[in-house]
This record gives C-alpha cells, structure tokens and sequence, in this order.
C-alpha cells in the first residue's frame, strides 16, 4: 500500500471515530431531551392537582415514590417553630436569598419538613427577620418535592442553617420521626401566618436546547465525513495534475498593469 494510501485510510478512521464520539454525545442529548420531556409532563399532570391527605402518598415507610413529585398533600397538626432551620444560598429575588424550613408534626405523630418559603438576606451572615410560622393546630397544603444531595465541596453552614435540603442530615437535628424521603413546598395555611414569605416560581415547561443539540451532533458527524473527503479529493486532483505535466494555471496580468506600461512608455519617450 502506497503512502498515500495509507494517509488516506488514516483519514478515514480519523472520521469514523470523530463520527461515533459525536453519535454518542448526540444518543446522550437525545435522552437529556426525553428525560426534560419528562418532567415537564409529570409536572403538568400533578402540579394543580387535587391536594390529597400526606399519608395516601408517603406510607410508613417515609419514600417518595418519584410519579409524585409536585403532588399537593394536605397535613393537620402543629409546627415546631422552635426547630426551625434556614437554608442557605437559594436564588430568590435576585439575591442569595434564605428559604425557611419548619418541622412540621402531622396528627399520625410523623414529623414532615415544610419549606415556607424565603427571605432576603441580612447585613451579616443570617436575615435580618424570619417571620414566624402560625401557632397551634394549623392546617397545611404543600407540594411533594424530593429530598437534595450534600454539597459534594464538603461546604457546611452556621448553627441553624444547613447548606441543602439533605432530608437525612436535618433529620439529624429534628426531634421525632422525621419523613426523609421528601418535603413540601407551601402552598397554603390555616390559618395563615401574620406575615408572608417569598413564595415559589412555578417550574418552567421549557424543553431546554437538548434536541438542538442532538441534531448538532448529527450534523458534525455527516460535515467529518465530507471534509476528509474534501481532503482526498484534492489530494487526487493535485497528485494526477502532477503525473500528467499539467503546469499551473498561470495568471492573467490585469489591465490596469498594462496601462501602467504605457504610461510609462510614454514618459520616457517624452
């Protein structure tokens, strides 16, 4: 096999595993895209959903069953006001707001964590008020959301805050029973608290680039392929201009030269 030959087939292999990192990246987009697709449809089928009572979604056994992610459930009971614990670093309002979390004992004796929303930050390292939750019995509407990781930096939080919403952690520092296979983003009391929190956007229903970028991916396999073949193609064109003598194509002097030399002519004559 000539040299050039083999040139060529390195080409070729150069494509052909071009081609296959980009039909994986692309598999991968596509299944972020069907993944997306996903949650928005569980998100639009159990968001406005009928609140059902917190037991017929979360047994004994305290898991989230993740088809009822964003479900409303309903609790009657009381909250511990004085286990209450902050989050640290949610981005509300534009700032790196607090969200406020409250133990929360339902009639069954299972204490849940509800997230009543978020206040600005203060001048130092905790806000400057907390308002606090409605004494008592208190009826309560929120929506199921599964619990968060720890920061995989390690990164801890002052005495009363935590850095996420790791269930198992605040567990930790909850008296009772304590769900840790979800907690609840209010939606509503009552009564009602003397002063609101921040509340919750709405999740987005926007599918995000995914499929976009899966086509991409497509595309710059196929355009691989046809630059290697631009390559080959003139390096033959080059190689059989070479063995048949054909000179180069040589320029054509532009008029504006030739009327220069003219001119020129003209001068010295003069």
């Amino acid at each position: 096999m000539s040299r050039r030959l083999t040139r060529w087939a390195v080409y070729v292999l150069i494509a052909i595993g071009f081609a296959i990192a980009c039909v994986f990246l692309s598999n991968w987009q596509f299944e972020r895209n069907e993944d997306r697709a996903a949650q928005i449809e569980l998100v639009e089928q159990n968001y406005d959903a009928e609140p059902v009572p917190l037991a017929d979604l979360i047994g004994q056994d305290g898991e989230l069953d993740p088809s009822d992610e964003w479900h409303p459930v309903t609790l009657r009971g009381e909250y511990l006001a004085e286990q209450q614990l902050l989050v640290r670093n949610r981005p509300h309002g534009g700032t790196s707001a607090f969200e406020v979390l409250v133990p929360f004992r339902d009639v069954d004796g299972r204490v849940f964590i509800v997230d009543r929303g978020w206040v600005p930050p203060g001048e130092g390292d905790a806000p400057d008020a907390v308002p606090a939750p409605p004494e008592g019995e208190v009826v309560v509407t929120a929506r199921l959301r599964p619990g968060e990781q720890l920061p995989a930096s390690g990164r801890g939080a002052p005495d009363g805050q935590v850095p996420t919403i790791n269930l198992p952690s605040i567990a930790e520092q909850v008296d009772g029973e304590v769900i840790t296979g979800a907690y609840g983003r209010l939606m509503s009391e009552d009564p009602a608290g003397s002063v609101a929190l921040g509340g919750f956007d709405s999740p987005t229903d926007d599918p995000g680039p995914h499929l976009s970028y899966a086509i991409q991916w497509i595309l710059f396999a196929l355009m691989g392929f046809i630059f290697i073949g631009y390559i080959i193609r003139t390096e033959i064109v080059k190689h059989r201009e070479e063995v048949e003598g054909i000179p180069a194509p040589v320029k054509k002097s532009k008029r504006k030269d030739h009327d220069a030399d003219v001119e020129d002519e003209l001068l010295d004559v003069r």
